[in-house]
């Protein structure tokens, strides 16, 4: 991929074109791997119900350990496959024992035999890696020639890594503002003093967008929580040498952070798939990678800290997206004056590769 040249970062840039269409209507593209479930939540011969932009899937774990997706409904009444019961490699329906292999297809009706089977329901190509189960809810024929996406340092053994996510109740371009944004940082003074975030320049390819940033203290002590995500150096409102790079790689978003020297002390990649029709609920997943110190076991004595820090900073931004979603909806369309750069050039990625616009709420 090409990327267009570094450019400069300041606030007499001119803001992009107004939008031809509404930003928060614009549907998530299909045609990608996303997310659907944590693998601890599908368990060993059971079936786990979730949704995708309102589309009910449920996801099968058979008695040999591997993993399906199909839509979530039996062809015969329509109730939701997730009611069922896993048989081997295959699930049956809870209502008359209707039962569908991996495929989809529907290989027995107990009352009918095998000779004059119906047709099944639709299949998901499916796969798991690192704790998460993938689903391709878009065109079949693509998900062969999609690599699923790279997921950050969480398979380096030098990383420690958190899983995290849950519901947010606004749409998924609202997350995406709000990572590549750090010019919020007083949003979240009261976790870690008064911040200022310098744009170095940001950078665009086919597909992505990623700036970059260094930090400044003006206020307040580096809180200990703080260091273990950022590492330490912020205090005493000297400039630190850290750069910060946040990615959106279109529909995934990444954030790393390294040292002067080059080294990679801090990996995020996180995702947000829309749970209704309208997508106006999302669910985070995100894997949050830290390197470990030279201190065996430090990392770990310290993690419960970090959870709790990266849990108070989640808590904020949840709260504002959430906020923002609610001044639009009341709004009825984006009313957003957008100044920084690198958000609209993000807005512009968002609406280019996004679907077609969701329906409006009633």
């Amino acid at each position: 991929m090409h990327a267009v040249p570094l450019l400069d970062s300041s606030a007499n840039d001119s803001p992009a074109e107004a939008p031809l269409r509404d930003l928060r209507r614009v549907a998530i593209h299909p045609d990608h791997w996303y997310p659907l479930a944590w693998s601890r939540e599908v368990k060993r011969g059971k079936a786990h119900g979730v949704r995708f932009a309102g589309e009910p899937i449920v996801l099968v774990r058979t008695e040999s350990g591997s993993v399906f997706a199909l839509e979530d409904r039996c062809a015969h009444r329509q109730v939701p496959l997730h009611e069922g019961v896993v048989a081997g490699e295959s699930i049956r329906c809870c209502y008359h024992g209707w039962t569908y292999d991996c495929t989809g297809s529907c290989i027995d009706v107990p009352y009918l035999g095998r000779e004059r089977l119906p047709n099944g329901v639709r299949a998901y190509p499916c796969r798991e890696a690192e704790g998460l189960i993938f689903v391709f809810p878009g065109s079949a024929v693509l998900a062969d020639e999609t690599p699923l996406p790279a997921l950050g340092s969480v398979a380096d053994k030098a990383y420690k890594t958190r899983r995290f996510g849950r519901e947010v109740k606004c749409h998924y371009s609202f997350m995406h503002e709000n990572l590549m944004d750090m010019n919020h940082q007083f949003l979240h003074r009261r976790q870690m003093g008064q911040m200022r975030a310098r744009s170095l320049g940001r950078r665009r390819g086919d597909g992505w967008v990623e700036v970059d940033y260094t930090f400044s203290r003006e206020e307040g002590k580096q809180p200990v929580g703080e260091a273990l995500v950022f590492g330490s150096g912020k205090g005493g409102g000297q400039n630190n040498k850290d750069v910060m790079t946040v990615r959106t790689s279109y529909p995934y978003q990444t954030l790393q952070i390294r040292t002067a020297e080059g080294t990679l002390v801090m990996d995020l990649w996180i995702v947000y798939v829309p749970l209704d029709a309208e997508q106006r609920t999302n669910r985070t997943f995100g894997l949050l990678s830290i390197k470990k110190p030279g201190i065996p076991g430090a990392l770990d004595l310290a993690w419960p800290l970090l959870v709790w820090f990266t849990e108070r900073i989640f808590k904020e931004d949840r709260e504002i997206v959430e906020m923002e979603q609610a001044a639009h909806d009341a709004q009825g369309a984006d009313w957003n004056h957008e100044v920084f750069p690198v958000i609209n050039e993000l807005r512009d990625l968002l609406r280019q590769n996004g679907g077609a616009e969701t329906p409006r709420a009633a």
